[in-house]
């Protein structure tokens, strides 16, 4: 079974993020992802880059569903933390 901290792993393997937060219950996963690569992107493009990374995993099923809570630039993500 995965964990959160493997697929937190499988991200930041792929995808250079400034915060990365993942938490899940072995088959779904719900991330906060914190990205200079999203800057310029839409929200819908953030996500296919972040669901790219971990692509494999998805179609092998060893990943069932993952969440993007968030998928933020460092100065949009900045803004919200105060």
């Amino acid at each position: 079974m995965v964990t959160a901290d493997q697929v937190k792993q499988f991200i930041a393997s792929g995808l250079d993020c400034t915060f990365l937060e993942v938490e899940g219950d072995g088959q779904h996963f719900y991330a906060t992802v914190v990205s200079a690569a999203f800057a310029g992107k839409r929200l819908v493009d953030r996500h296919r880059m972040v669901k790219e990374v971990i692509k494999t995993r998805l179609l092998n099923n060893e990943i069932h569903a993952l969440s993007i809570v968030k998928a933020q630039t460092p100065d949009e993500w900045s803004g919200q933390q105060g």
